[in-house]
């Protein structure tokens, strides 16, 4: 290694005590965007504010005799780190801790085994920390990364910081931050942060939550965020302002806690815009600040208790194979509309499960109504002729949640012939042995498809009343059939 300079002296006299080596002027001010704070014109400072990446790797592996009674650490204040820092399968025992700072190259840590590293309000041009052991947390809150921060199966005991970071890609990969089965048993914060290009969590497990409460994701017409079979205990948060332009893609995440979505969603370009298909989940909060632009699915979720709002349905949404125990929020008598929303056409499970719902909850009325309301979704995909026998069972008796339109239909054609009988009435086959003509018993009998009075096979209509009697008849015989029908279905268990 060349001679220390002035600036490199400093460092290494402050390592074995812990202090922070401050190099120029750096004022932390309140940020308004993510990133605010890094320094923008860090390539431009001369030799007094810089240090040397192999200085900073030396201190880290141990160079330096650090003596008794202290806790070395290498904390720098304002510096330019020249050349790149890299680390490779290393064994570092010592705190990294860098603010306000710019480094000329990327990070590179992988597969390596440190202490808490912090890069706070830094400007750097990228991370690699693939496979890295952090007995502590990494921190880069108020950063601009200008390049992808690669963290695939890392581990971190106490947490993974991205506050109000911002990461650009620059991969033709398109990757903001690739952190595939990565493992933190703490709190994985990204308030605030700001990410062009995608985010990718599969397979991760986030032991302490997720936070993306006021995130900016930006990768419209790709996935803004995957997240495949993500476990994640206790929260996930996507709220205060969040925004993703891009889908959002949580299939087969498992979250042993709340998921609430309270942002915006814009994907109108993608299959989905919100994929939570075969998720498992103990509450979902789904009340995002406008309705998702784009397909919305939860196929195959299996979730406890659903809070959303129908102002803010999607117009496009998947439910086939959704199952929950309880649904919140307003709009109770709406929620047939929300089960017809499948972009995809006519799925009966939807209809069966919010029906479900409602029994369980004490609803009868709604319950019959959301399963009339599935067999005329279903009458639209049959042939002619099942259509033609599904609308007559609809008008007869509502497939049989309605059987009261049988009694309205009977005693309107009870009432019209009566009176027309009245006025027309029909000749006596025996007229010795017929009795008194009853104008409203011989309709009833026709109307029966079992005579109770007698009537009909004493008297015979003649002229255009003869065809009301066929009418009439044939009627009595659809109404009946009907009646067994709808009683089948009310009879059966939901």
């Amino acid at each position: 290694m060349r001679r220390l300079t002035k600036a490199e002296r400093r460092l290494w006299n402050a390592f074995p005590t812990g202090q922070t080596v401050e190099l120029g002027p750096f004022k932390i001010g309140r940020p308004r965007t993510a990133g605010a704070n890094a320094p923008t014109d860090g390539h431009t400072w001369g030799p007094e504010r810089s240090i040397r990446a192999e200085v900073i790797a030396q201190l880290l592996l141990g160079a330096r005799d650090t003596g008794t009674g202290s806790v070395p650490a290498v904390r720098l204040r304002g510096a330019r780190i020249t050349g790149r820092l890299a680390i490779v399968g290393g064994t570092i025992p010592y705190e990294l801790n860098l603010i306000g700072c710019h480094l000329d190259e990327p990070i590179r840590f992988t597969g390596s085994t440190t202490r808490t590293v912090r890069l706070t309000d830094c400007h750097l041009p990228g991370l690699s920390g693939g496979g890295m052991r952090v007995a502590g947390h990494l921190s880069l809150s108020g950063s601009i990364v200008t390049g992808t921060v690669g963290l695939s199966r890392s581990q971190f005991e106490s947490g993974l910081w991205l506050g109000g970071t911002k990461v650009t890609a620059d991969d033709d990969e398109g990757w903001a931050l690739y952190a595939n089965a990565v493992v933190v048993d703490s709190g994985t914060y990204m308030r605030n942060a700001d990410f062009t290009g995608a985010i990718g969590l599969v397979g991760a497990r986030l032991n302490g939550g997720l936070f993306l409460d006021g995130a900016t994701l930006r990768n419209p017409g790709k996935q803004a965020l995957v997240a495949d079979n993500m476990t994640v205990e206790d929260t996930m948060r996507c709220t205060d302002g969040f925004l993703a332009s891009g889908c959002v893609r949580l299939r087969g995440a498992r979250i042993n806690g709340t998921l609430s979505l309270d942002g915006i969603i814009r994907s109108p370009d993608t299959r989905y815009a919100l994929h939570a298909s075969h998720m498992e989940l103990r509450e979902l909060y789904l009340k995002p600040a406008e309705p998702i632009e784009g397909v919305v699915t939860l196929a195959h979720t299996t979730l406890g208790t659903l809070h959303d709002n129908p102002d803010t349905w999607p117009e496009k949404l998947r439910l086939n194979g959704l199952t929950y125990d309880r649904l919140r929020g307003s709009g109770v008598t709406r929620r047939i509309d929300w089960v017809t929303r499948d972009p995809e056409g006519f799925r009966p499970q939807p209809y069966e499960q919010l029906a479900a719902w409602f029994l369980s909850d004490g609803n009868d009325a709604l319950a019959r109504r959301t399963q009339l309301a599935k067999l005329r979704a279903r009458r639209q995909t049959q042939g002619l002729g099942s259509r033609a026998w599904g609308r007559l069972l609809d008008v007869a008796v509502g497939y049989g949640y309605r059987p009261w339109l049988a009694g309205m239909w009977f005693t309107l054609l009870l009432a019209i012939g009566t009176v027309v009988f009245a006025i027309n009435s029909p000749r006596a086959l025996k007229p010795t042995e017929s009795p008194d003509f009853n104008a409203f018993a011989y309709t009833f009998d026709l109307l029966l498809p079992i005579p109770a009075f007698g009537q009909r096979e004493l008297f015979d209509p003649g002229g255009w009343t003869q065809w009301l009697a066929y009418g009439l008849i044939v009627s009595g015989w659809i109404l009946a059939t009907a009646l067994i029908a709808g009683a089948t279905r009310i009879l059966r268990p939901q």
